[in-house]
Protein backbone atom coordinates (compact mmCIF):
# COMPACT_ATOMS: atom_id res chain seq x y z
CA UNK A 1 0.00 0.00 0.00
CA UNK A 2 1.51 3.21 -1.29
CA UNK A 3 1.65 5.58 1.78
CA UNK A 4 1.09 9.10 0.15
CA UNK A 5 -1.84 10.90 -1.08
CA UNK A 6 -3.10 13.98 -2.09
CA UNK A 7 -5.11 14.81 0.56
CA UNK A 8 -5.18 13.00 3.91
CA UNK A 9 -8.56 13.17 5.89
CA UNK A 10 -8.49 12.29 9.24
CA UNK A 11 -11.79 11.05 10.21
CA UNK A 12 -14.20 8.70 8.81
CA UNK A 13 -17.80 9.86 9.42
CA UNK A 14 -20.41 11.86 7.48
CA UNK A 15 -17.85 14.76 6.54
CA UNK A 16 -14.69 12.71 5.90
CA UNK A 17 -16.07 10.47 3.55
CA UNK A 18 -17.99 13.80 1.71
CA UNK A 19 -14.99 15.47 1.34
CA UNK A 20 -13.18 12.13 0.06
CA UNK A 21 -16.01 11.98 -2.15
CA UNK A 22 -15.84 14.78 -3.90
CA UNK A 23 -12.14 15.56 -3.95
CA UNK A 24 -11.89 12.02 -5.76
CA UNK A 25 -14.34 13.91 -8.18
CA UNK A 26 -12.36 16.33 -9.01
CA UNK A 27 -9.09 14.14 -9.34
CA UNK A 28 -7.48 14.34 -6.55
CA UNK A 29 -5.92 10.83 -4.25
CA UNK A 30 -7.51 11.06 -0.81
CA UNK A 31 -6.67 8.89 1.88
CA UNK A 32 -9.13 8.45 4.41
CA UNK A 33 -7.53 7.50 8.18
CA UNK A 34 -10.63 6.40 10.57
CA UNK A 35 -9.25 5.16 14.08
CA UNK A 36 -12.40 2.31 13.94
CA UNK A 37 -14.72 1.78 10.96
CA UNK A 38 -16.86 4.11 8.99
CA UNK A 39 -19.49 6.15 10.80
CA UNK A 40 -18.05 4.19 14.37
CA UNK A 41 -18.56 7.53 16.49
CA UNK A 42 -20.74 10.61 16.32
CA UNK A 43 -22.02 10.02 12.51
CA UNK A 44 -22.85 6.41 13.79
CA UNK A 45 -25.00 8.05 16.53
CA UNK A 46 -26.84 10.63 14.65
CA UNK A 47 -30.12 10.93 14.85
CA UNK A 48 -29.90 11.70 10.85
CA UNK A 49 -32.89 14.28 10.72
CA UNK A 50 -32.45 15.96 7.50
CA UNK A 51 -34.04 18.80 6.96
CA UNK A 52 -33.59 22.91 6.25
CA UNK A 53 -34.72 24.91 8.82
CA UNK A 54 -32.31 26.68 10.47
CA UNK A 55 -32.31 30.67 11.81
CA UNK A 56 -28.53 31.21 9.79
CA UNK A 57 -29.07 31.62 6.72
CA UNK A 58 -25.78 29.86 5.66
CA UNK A 59 -26.51 26.93 7.42
CA UNK A 60 -29.58 26.76 5.62
CA UNK A 61 -28.13 27.12 2.43
CA UNK A 62 -25.67 24.27 3.14
CA UNK A 63 -28.88 21.99 3.91
CA UNK A 64 -30.69 23.07 0.69
CA UNK A 65 -27.94 22.33 -0.98
CA UNK A 66 -27.81 18.51 0.73
CA UNK A 67 -31.19 18.27 -0.04
CA UNK A 68 -31.66 19.19 -3.52
CA UNK A 69 -28.68 17.51 -5.22
CA UNK A 70 -28.07 14.32 -2.79
CA UNK A 71 -30.48 13.13 -0.23
CA UNK A 72 -33.51 13.46 -2.71
CA UNK A 73 -31.46 12.14 -5.58
CA UNK A 74 -28.72 9.94 -3.81
CA UNK A 75 -28.61 7.44 -6.56
CA UNK A 76 -28.17 9.19 -9.62
CA UNK A 77 -25.77 11.74 -7.69
CA UNK A 78 -23.75 9.14 -5.42
CA UNK A 79 -25.05 5.99 -5.58
CA UNK A 80 -25.71 3.04 -3.03
CA UNK A 81 -27.89 4.06 -0.10
CA UNK A 82 -28.83 6.94 1.95
CA UNK A 83 -31.85 5.80 3.32
CA UNK A 84 -33.38 8.99 2.95
CA UNK A 85 -37.62 8.84 4.29
CA UNK A 86 -39.75 12.31 3.36
CA UNK A 87 -41.86 12.39 6.68
CA UNK A 88 -42.66 15.66 6.73
CA UNK A 89 -41.00 18.19 9.09
CA UNK A 90 -42.06 20.88 11.54
CA UNK A 91 -40.81 23.43 13.13
CA UNK A 92 -42.36 24.05 16.57
CA UNK A 93 -41.15 27.54 18.89
CA UNK A 94 -42.49 29.04 21.53
CA UNK A 95 -44.87 32.21 21.05
CA UNK A 96 -42.01 34.50 21.91
CA UNK A 97 -40.13 33.59 18.58
CA UNK A 98 -43.25 33.22 16.18
CA UNK A 99 -42.08 36.23 14.76
CA UNK A 100 -38.69 34.94 14.38
CA UNK A 101 -39.52 31.80 12.68
CA UNK A 102 -41.96 33.80 10.42
CA UNK A 103 -38.69 35.52 9.35
CA UNK A 104 -36.50 32.63 9.31
CA UNK A 105 -38.98 30.95 6.61
CA UNK A 106 -39.31 34.00 4.53
CA UNK A 107 -35.25 33.67 4.16
CA UNK A 108 -35.88 30.05 3.30
CA UNK A 109 -38.19 30.96 0.86
CA UNK A 110 -35.70 33.12 -0.90
CA UNK A 111 -33.33 30.86 -0.79
CA UNK A 112 -35.55 28.12 -3.03
CA UNK A 113 -36.61 25.82 0.21
CA UNK A 114 -40.54 24.40 0.07
CA UNK A 115 -41.26 25.89 3.72
CA UNK A 116 -44.18 27.44 4.72
CA UNK A 117 -45.14 28.69 8.09
CA UNK A 118 -48.57 26.90 9.41
CA UNK A 119 -50.79 27.83 12.37
CA UNK A 120 -52.05 25.29 15.34
CA UNK A 121 -55.36 24.40 13.15
CA UNK A 122 -53.33 23.50 10.31
CA UNK A 123 -50.48 21.46 11.92
CA UNK A 124 -53.91 19.40 13.67
CA UNK A 125 -55.01 18.53 10.25
CA UNK A 126 -51.77 17.51 9.19
CA UNK A 127 -50.44 15.56 12.72
CA UNK A 128 -53.89 14.66 14.24
CA UNK A 129 -51.82 12.92 17.28
CA UNK A 130 -49.75 16.38 18.07
CA UNK A 131 -50.89 18.83 20.68
CA UNK A 132 -51.22 22.03 19.39
CA UNK A 133 -52.07 24.52 22.27
CA UNK A 134 -49.15 26.13 23.14
CA UNK A 135 -48.00 27.42 20.23
CA UNK A 136 -49.01 29.95 17.81
CA UNK A 137 -46.96 28.93 14.33
CA UNK A 138 -45.09 26.17 13.29
CA UNK A 139 -42.76 25.75 9.79
CA UNK A 140 -43.81 23.39 7.64
CA UNK A 141 -41.20 21.62 5.10
CA UNK A 142 -43.42 18.68 3.57
CA UNK A 143 -40.36 16.88 1.63
CA UNK A 144 -38.04 16.70 4.57
CA UNK A 145 -37.41 14.01 6.68
CA UNK A 146 -34.73 11.78 7.99
CA UNK A 147 -32.10 9.22 6.54
CA UNK A 148 -29.46 6.67 7.77
CA UNK A 149 -26.47 8.33 8.82
CA UNK A 150 -24.45 4.81 9.06
CA UNK A 151 -25.50 4.14 5.15
CA UNK A 152 -25.11 7.64 4.23
CA UNK A 153 -21.00 7.64 4.90
CA UNK A 154 -20.97 4.50 3.59
CA UNK A 155 -21.92 5.43 0.43
CA UNK A 156 -20.30 8.22 0.39
CA UNK A 157 -16.57 6.37 0.97
CA UNK A 158 -17.73 3.43 -1.82
CA UNK A 159 -18.56 5.67 -4.37
CA UNK A 160 -14.87 7.75 -3.28
CA UNK A 161 -12.99 4.26 -3.47
CA UNK A 162 -14.55 3.32 -6.90
CA UNK A 163 -13.02 7.38 -7.78
CA UNK A 164 -9.58 6.26 -6.32
CA UNK A 165 -10.14 7.77 -3.09
CA UNK A 166 -8.36 5.10 -0.33
CA UNK A 167 -9.77 4.18 3.38
CA UNK A 168 -7.34 2.68 6.09
CA UNK A 169 -9.56 2.04 9.30
CA UNK A 170 -8.23 1.29 12.17
CA UNK A 171 -5.77 3.32 12.18
CA UNK A 172 -5.08 6.14 14.82
CA UNK A 173 -3.37 8.75 13.91
CA UNK A 174 -1.06 9.95 16.85
CA UNK A 175 0.45 13.30 15.27
CA UNK A 176 0.84 15.18 12.54
CA UNK A 177 3.89 15.67 10.99
CA UNK A 178 5.42 20.01 10.19
CA UNK A 179 7.78 20.99 8.41
CA UNK A 180 8.98 24.88 7.22
CA UNK A 181 5.69 25.68 8.57
CA UNK A 182 4.01 23.30 5.89
CA UNK A 183 2.40 19.69 6.86
CA UNK A 184 3.62 17.06 4.84
CA UNK A 185 1.80 13.92 6.45
CA UNK A 186 0.78 12.28 9.44
CA UNK A 187 2.02 9.34 12.23
CA UNK A 188 -0.37 6.89 12.72
CA UNK A 189 -0.57 3.57 14.45
CA UNK A 190 -0.25 1.90 10.86
CA UNK A 191 2.96 4.27 10.04
CA UNK A 192 3.28 7.65 8.29
CA UNK A 193 1.25 8.71 5.41
CA UNK A 194 2.24 11.78 3.41
CA UNK A 195 0.29 14.49 1.89
CA UNK A 196 0.46 18.31 1.45
CA UNK A 197 -3.09 18.68 2.80
CA UNK A 198 -4.49 17.30 6.12
CA UNK A 199 -8.01 17.73 7.09
CA UNK A 200 -8.96 17.56 10.56
CA UNK A 201 -12.77 15.71 9.94
CA UNK A 202 -12.17 14.24 13.59
CA UNK A 203 -15.35 14.60 15.19
CA UNK A 204 -15.58 15.00 18.90
CA UNK A 205 -11.13 13.65 18.90
CA UNK A 206 -10.98 17.53 16.73
CA UNK A 207 -9.26 19.53 19.43
CA UNK A 208 -6.92 16.27 19.92
CA UNK A 209 -5.97 16.61 16.43
CA UNK A 210 -6.12 20.19 16.20
CA UNK A 211 -3.17 20.30 19.79
CA UNK A 212 -1.00 18.09 17.28
CA UNK A 213 -0.13 21.63 14.78
CA UNK A 214 -0.16 23.80 18.23
CA UNK A 215 -3.64 25.02 17.33
CA UNK A 216 -6.36 24.67 20.61
CA UNK A 217 -9.76 24.57 19.17
CA UNK A 218 -12.73 25.68 20.92
CA UNK A 219 -14.57 22.41 20.30
CA UNK A 220 -15.71 20.03 22.87
CA UNK A 221 -17.01 17.18 23.52
CA UNK A 222 -20.84 17.41 23.95
CA UNK A 223 -23.52 14.07 24.74
CA UNK A 224 -26.39 13.80 23.40
CA UNK A 225 -29.23 10.51 24.31
CA UNK A 226 -31.53 9.05 22.41
CA UNK A 227 -34.23 6.72 23.18
CA UNK A 228 -36.73 4.45 21.05
CA UNK A 229 -40.54 4.21 22.31
CA UNK A 230 -43.00 1.38 20.65
CA UNK A 231 -45.88 3.24 19.29
CA UNK A 232 -48.83 2.49 20.92
CA UNK A 233 -51.25 0.97 17.99
CA UNK A 234 -53.97 3.62 17.73
CA UNK A 235 -51.08 6.70 16.65
CA UNK A 236 -51.48 5.72 12.73
CA UNK A 237 -49.05 5.32 10.06
CA UNK A 238 -48.23 8.93 9.12
CA UNK A 239 -45.63 10.34 11.42
CA UNK A 240 -44.05 13.45 11.23
CA UNK A 241 -40.08 14.76 11.98
CA UNK A 242 -40.58 17.34 14.27
CA UNK A 243 -38.11 19.78 16.25
CA UNK A 244 -40.13 21.40 19.28
CA UNK A 245 -38.31 23.68 21.04
CA UNK A 246 -41.33 24.39 24.00
CA UNK A 247 -40.33 21.13 25.11
CA UNK A 248 -36.94 21.43 24.28
CA UNK A 249 -36.81 17.73 22.35
CA UNK A 250 -37.11 16.88 18.43
CA UNK A 251 -38.45 13.00 17.12
CA UNK A 252 -38.81 11.30 14.15
CA UNK A 253 -40.45 8.07 13.08
CA UNK A 254 -38.31 4.73 13.29
CA UNK A 255 -38.87 1.64 11.19
CA UNK A 256 -40.49 -1.34 13.36
CA UNK A 257 -43.30 1.22 14.71
CA UNK A 258 -40.39 3.38 16.95
CA UNK A 259 -40.43 6.85 17.65
CA UNK A 260 -36.49 8.00 18.39
CA UNK A 261 -36.59 11.20 21.10
CA UNK A 262 -33.33 13.28 21.70
CA UNK A 263 -33.43 16.32 24.33
CA UNK A 264 -32.28 19.72 23.56
CA UNK A 265 -31.22 20.80 26.84
CA UNK A 266 -29.84 19.49 30.05
CA UNK A 267 -26.59 17.49 28.07
CA UNK A 268 -23.25 17.57 29.34
CA UNK A 269 -20.17 18.94 27.97
CA UNK A 270 -16.49 18.38 28.51
CA UNK A 271 -16.30 14.42 28.87
CA UNK A 272 -13.99 12.41 26.69
CA UNK A 273 -15.72 10.15 23.85
CA UNK A 274 -14.84 6.92 26.15
CA UNK A 275 -16.58 8.57 29.16
CA UNK A 276 -19.03 9.08 27.04
CA UNK A 277 -19.79 5.63 26.18
CA UNK A 278 -22.46 3.81 28.14
CA UNK A 279 -26.04 3.61 28.73
CA UNK A 280 -27.89 6.86 29.34
CA UNK A 281 -28.59 7.92 32.83
CA UNK A 282 -32.07 7.19 34.07
CA UNK A 283 -32.70 10.98 34.43
CA UNK A 284 -32.33 10.87 30.49
CA UNK A 285 -35.34 8.71 29.62
CA UNK A 286 -37.45 9.57 32.28
CA UNK A 287 -37.54 13.46 30.87
CA UNK A 288 -38.05 12.50 27.44
CA UNK A 289 -40.60 9.99 28.12
CA UNK A 290 -42.38 13.35 30.45
CA UNK A 291 -41.60 15.41 27.13
CA UNK A 292 -43.01 13.31 24.62
CA UNK A 293 -46.43 13.00 26.64
CA UNK A 294 -46.39 16.22 26.53
CA UNK A 295 -46.21 16.70 22.61
CA UNK A 296 -48.04 13.17 21.82
CA UNK A 297 -50.62 12.51 24.57
CA UNK A 298 -51.04 8.87 22.83
CA UNK A 299 -47.47 8.11 24.06
CA UNK A 300 -48.85 7.68 27.30
CA UNK A 301 -49.87 4.33 25.70
CA UNK A 302 -46.32 3.64 24.82
CA UNK A 303 -43.68 1.69 25.85
CA UNK A 304 -39.99 2.14 26.50
CA UNK A 305 -37.67 0.23 23.58
CA UNK A 306 -34.48 1.25 24.12
CA UNK A 307 -31.89 4.49 24.95
CA UNK A 308 -28.78 4.91 23.27
CA UNK A 309 -25.57 7.85 23.73
CA UNK A 310 -24.40 9.90 21.07
CA UNK A 311 -22.00 12.78 21.18
CA UNK A 312 -20.65 15.32 18.85
CA UNK A 313 -18.08 18.40 18.99
CA UNK A 314 -19.41 21.87 20.45
CA UNK A 315 -17.91 25.46 19.31
CA UNK A 316 -18.57 28.34 22.08
CA UNK A 317 -21.22 29.46 19.01
CA UNK A 318 -22.70 26.15 18.10
CA UNK A 319 -21.61 26.57 14.52
CA UNK A 320 -19.09 25.19 12.19
CA UNK A 321 -15.43 25.18 12.60
CA UNK A 322 -14.40 25.02 8.50
CA UNK A 323 -11.23 26.02 6.67
CA UNK A 324 -7.48 26.76 6.77
CA UNK A 325 -5.65 26.92 10.09
CA UNK A 326 -2.37 26.44 12.04
CA UNK A 327 0.33 25.30 9.55
CA UNK A 328 -0.18 25.80 5.23
CA UNK A 329 -2.17 22.87 4.05
CA UNK A 330 -3.83 22.28 7.52
CA UNK A 331 -7.66 22.52 7.06
CA UNK A 332 -10.67 22.13 9.90
CA UNK A 333 -13.47 20.85 9.06
CA UNK A 334 -15.00 19.78 12.50
CA UNK A 335 -17.33 21.75 15.04
CA UNK A 336 -20.85 20.90 14.24
CA UNK A 337 -22.50 20.35 17.45
CA UNK A 338 -24.85 17.95 16.79
CA UNK A 339 -26.26 19.50 13.41
CA UNK A 340 -23.69 18.36 10.87
CA UNK A 341 -25.32 15.28 9.08
CA UNK A 342 -27.62 17.07 7.52
CA UNK A 343 -25.59 19.21 6.18
CA UNK A 344 -22.44 16.64 5.27
CA UNK A 345 -22.99 16.49 1.18
CA UNK A 346 -22.49 20.68 0.95
CA UNK A 347 -19.79 20.84 3.27
CA UNK A 348 -17.97 18.11 1.44
CA UNK A 349 -18.60 19.88 -1.69
CA UNK A 350 -17.48 23.09 -1.04
CA UNK A 351 -14.43 21.90 1.26
CA UNK A 352 -13.32 20.26 -1.69
CA UNK A 353 -13.42 23.67 -3.61
CA UNK A 354 -11.82 25.59 -1.04
CA UNK A 355 -8.86 23.06 -1.06
CA UNK A 356 -8.50 22.68 -4.73
CA UNK A 357 -9.90 26.41 -6.12
CA UNK A 358 -8.53 28.27 -3.02
CA UNK A 359 -12.42 29.42 -2.25
CA UNK A 360 -15.54 27.82 -1.81
CA UNK A 361 -18.18 29.23 -4.53
CA UNK A 362 -21.16 27.10 -4.24
CA UNK A 363 -21.99 28.19 -0.56
CA UNK A 364 -18.90 30.89 1.24
CA UNK A 365 -17.86 28.65 3.95
CA UNK A 366 -15.53 31.65 5.28
CA UNK A 367 -17.67 33.03 8.21
CA UNK A 368 -17.13 29.76 9.84
CA UNK A 369 -12.96 29.89 10.30
CA UNK A 370 -11.46 29.19 13.60
CA UNK A 371 -10.32 33.09 13.19
CA UNK A 372 -13.63 34.06 14.21
CA UNK A 373 -13.69 33.37 17.47
CA UNK A 374 -9.97 35.34 17.88
CA UNK A 375 -11.67 38.39 17.04
CA UNK A 376 -14.86 37.87 19.00
CA UNK A 377 -17.24 37.23 16.40
CA UNK A 378 -19.21 34.42 16.80
CA UNK A 379 -21.74 33.48 14.20
CA UNK A 380 -25.74 34.49 15.25
CA UNK A 381 -28.55 34.85 13.59
CA UNK A 382 -30.52 37.84 12.56
CA UNK A 383 -33.77 36.30 13.78
CA UNK A 384 -32.15 33.74 16.40
CA UNK A 385 -33.97 31.22 18.43
CA UNK A 386 -32.78 30.68 22.00
CA UNK A 387 -29.26 28.77 22.01
CA UNK A 388 -29.71 24.91 22.19
CA UNK A 389 -28.08 21.69 23.61
CA UNK A 390 -26.36 23.87 26.31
Amino acid sequence: MTNTADVIIIGGGIHGTSLAFHLAERGLKPLVLERQFIAAEATGRSSGLVRMHYDLELESRLAWVSFNHYFRNWAERVGGECGFIPTGFLRITSPKFSDALRANVAMHQRIGINSTVVTPDEVARLVPYLATDDFEVAAYEPESGYADPSATAMAFMQAARAKGARVVQGCQVTDVLVEGGKVTGVRTSKGDFFAPVVVNAAGPRAAAVGRMVGLELPVEVWRHDTMFVVNPPDLGDKQFTVIDDVNAMYFRPETGGLTLVGLEDGNPIGDTPEELMKTPPANFVERAIDRICRRIPAMERASLHSAHDGYDGITPDQRSLLGPAGPEGFYLQCGFSGTGFKIGPAVGLCMAEWIVDGRAQTVDLAPFTLQRFAEGKHLTAKHAYRNIWR
